[in-house]
């Protein structure tokens, strides 16, 4: 025995796997095969579970229930889409409303009070342009403007306290029907006049700003006629007609004389009530002479 037949077996690695070599070198690496640790239960068990394959719940009758349940989703989601395209629609609509009714409307007006506003003058320049009696005018006939110098507002005066014929046209009213209120060029009486707060050229928008000393002009075709604010109603009724009557209850005036009273709705983009502006005549001045000083100041 040589002493390479004392060496102890030396085992080599590779490949994954691995071999003994004895005294005596092999001729070939011999591989020797390493069984796998035995499973246990559970882990069978799992396999087991894992190989079923898996079948879909119920049958027929779970697969109609399935579309019908589509269905209703799917008609749920139309409604749902088709009502809200429908609020979208509406709210479109009504700003659209609101914008003809705030602006558009008073556009219009504007353009309607201006024309006729220059027909009178040009007629009054003409030579014609008479003074009549109260009444005397058709409904909607325009036969004066008025100015409020501290709101900048110059209108038309028409026959008549028509929404449709008159007020919405941008024109101030004159109290005719059944309540006939007095003319200017008339000796004494009350010369009541209704317009608009808001919309439709709104010119009475801002006569809740006017005070005792401001000054309201009238023009005619013979004359200027300046009226001085005393008082002001801020609310009252519409039943309230006594406020345009020849002395206005309320007013604070003591007996008839020549005077002037402006109404409109309040509050504001409601007709729940009326504003009234009272004033009285401080000066008539001929067309022939000029504007008044208010409206040179």
């Amino acid at each position: 025995m040589t002493t390479e037949d004392l060496r102890p077996p030396q085992v080599a690695y590779g490949s994954g796997a691995f071999y003994v070599s004895g005294g005596t070198a092999p001729s070939a690496s011999r591989v020797v095969a390493q069984p796998l640790p035995p499973e246990d239960d559970a882990t069978m068990r799992l396999r087991r579970i894992e190989a079923v394959p898996v079948r879909p719940s119920g049958g027929r009758a779970e697969r109609r229930r399935a579309a019908r349940r589509a269905r209703r989703d799917g008609l749920g989601v139309v409604l749902s889409r088709f009502t809200g395209e429908l609020f979208i629609t509406v709210g479109v609509v009504m700003l659209l409303f609101v914008a003809y009714q705030l602006w558009w409307t008073n556009v219009i007006a504007h353009r309607q009070a201006h024309g006729a506003a220059s027909s009178l003058q040009h007629a009054w320049d003409a030579g014609g342009g008479k003074d009549r009696d109260a009444g005397a005018f058709s409904p909607g006939q325009g036969f004066a403007i008025i100015y409020i110098p501290k709101l900048d507002v110059k209108a038309p005066i028409a026959e008549g306290t028509g929404k449709h014929q008159v007020l919405d046209k941008g024109m101030v009213g004159h109290y005719s029907r059944p309540f006939k209120s007095a003319m200017p060029w008339d000796k004494q009486g009350n010369f009541a006049l209704a317009g608009h707060r808001n919309t439709h050229g709104e010119p009475f928008r801002y006569v809740n700003r006017l005070g005792p000393g401001d000054k309201i002009v009238v023009e005619t075709g013979s004359a200027f006629y300046t009226y001085e604010v005393t008082s002001r109603l801020d609310q009252t009724s519409p039943a309230n007609v006594g406020v345009i009557q020849p002395v206005p209850v309320g007013s604070g005036f003591a007996g008839p004389g020549r005077y002037i009273t402006l109404t409109t709705c309040t509050p504001e983009f409601t007709s729940t009530y009326r504003l009234i502006v009272w004033g009285k005549m401080v000066d008539e001045r001929p067309r022939s002479k000029g504007k008044p000083d208010a409206l040179l100041e």
